[in-house]
């Protein structure tokens, strides 16, 4: 382009040139004026040619220019919501890790007090209960003594108790920390894959285009707009999810108290009927009824592999992939060969409400994508600690939902 703008200047320079020298020129007769003209005519044509050709560059230029703010706007929209996923989550560790501390405190002083008191018992030639009571002197010293062992018993078991709540207490603190540093070292690949993405998709343009600074500001502006909307969609949804799931325990809540009702009332008319066997608990992943044949068997093909381990770089449904090469290896055993990348794959296909999303449903975070599988859970290779799993959809700010089959 620039090329062009001095070729251009260069023909303008002749032209006037050979204006001034056509102009003062002796021309003796009017068949070399003639002459002249016509050079000067196909000068200035060649002139026009090369305005049209420069004026064709800077449409071609533009619309790159757009196409370009697009992706750059995306870009910098995923690096902002992995940014928030990532200091949302230090906060989390750094409340977590007080919790901990401090429920080991606990623990260590509770067991102390566990210690002191079978000492105590120690040194008194560990009388047992019933060799108190078998001391007694009288009916009413017996009954004291009842009562007493009756206040120690308590006294222990309520240590006990107390120290095995602890004891789970500190474990399910140590596992929620552990659940959160791995989520943690995940965020950050993800932000550096999507980091080294826009780097190298920046560097390769900013040499082609002068206003470079000017184009990555507005783009940066625009990032931060959809950053905050995305969010608040997000939050709503949430909202919404919370309201039903609410509802759904309260109404699951009333039918388990009729039910307790009539089997009281049955158990006092002496009716009671053989109580029913309740079904085990599974923790198979369930794919709802809804949208397409070929989405709900992408879904459920994808739930064979949970419990299997994250890899990150890796697309073994076996032996450990990311979240992308999970997603690609999935669609590959239904003959749709995706791009490799979390962000090349949410391109592809079409994009729907989250409000519409249908079971073999592409859903991305910036950075990270799942499969949905309906009732607002999805199945993912979520992080290194954790493997493939399956939990709610709106765990984390949803930038689009892909449908690849129909």
């Amino acid at each position: 382009m620039k090329n062009g703008l001095k070729r251009l200047v260069s023909m303008m320079i002749v032209l006037l040139m050979l204006a001034v020298v056509v102009e003062s020129a002796d021309a003796t007769t009017i068949s070399d004026i003639q002459k002249d003209k016509e050079k000067n005519e196909e000068l200035l044509k060649e002139v026009n040619e090369q305005i049209a050709d420069y004026k064709g560059a800077q449409a071609d230029i533009g619309s790159e220019i757009e196409e370009l703010d697009a992706e750059i706007v995306s870009l910098l929209t995923d690096i902002n919501l992995i940014e928030d996923e990532i200091s949302n989550k230090e906060e989390e560790i750094a409340q977590t890790q007080a919790d901990y501390d401090m429920a080991v405190e606990t623990k260590d002083a509770q067991y102390e007090t566990m210690k002191i008191r079978i000492k105590f018992m120690y040194e008194q030639g560990d009388v047992t209960y019933l060799q108190l009571l078998l001391e007694s002197s009288d009916i009413g010293d017996a009954l004291n003594k009842a009562e007493y062992i009756e206040k120690l018993y308590e006294y222990d078991s309520k240590l006990l108790d107390e120290y095995q709540v602890t004891v789970e207490t500190v474990a399910a603190l140590q596992e929620q920390l552990e659940d959160e540093k791995s989520e943690l070292q995940t965020s950050k690949y993800e932000l550096e894959e999507a980091q080294t993405y826009a780097q190298e998709l920046l560097a390769q343009k900013q040499e082609e285009y002068d206003n470079y600074d000017v184009i990555l500001a507005q783009a940066k502006q625009e990032a931060a707009a959809y950053t905050t909307k995305i969010k608040q969609e997000t939050a709503e949804i949430k909202k919404l999810e919370e309201e039903a799931r609410r509802k759904a325990e309260e109404e699951e809540a009333r039918r388990k108290a009729e039910e307790e009702a009539k089997r009281k009332a049955e158990e006092e008319a002496g009716n009671k009927s053989e109580e029913t066997p309740k079904k085990p608990t599974t923790t198979t992943p369930v794919v709802a009824s809804n949208g397409s044949a070929s989405g709900r068997q992408i879904a459920e093909y994808a739930c064979q592999f949970v419990g299997n381990p994250y890899v990150a770089g890796g697309t073994s449904l076996t032996n450990g992939a990311d979240c992308s090469g999970f997603v690609q290896s999935v669609y590959k055993q239904y003959g749709y060969d995706l791009p490799r990348t979390s962000y090349s794959q949410s391109q592809v296909g079409r994009s729907v409400p989250y409000s519409e999303a249908e079971p073999g449903d592409i859903i991305y975070y910036g950075g990270h994508v799942a499969i949905y599988i309906g009732n607002g859970q999805i199945v993912h290779a979520a992080t290194a600690r954790t493997g493939i799993v399956t939990q709610s959809a709106t765990y984390r700010s949803i930038i689009t939902v892909r449908r690849i089959v129909s």
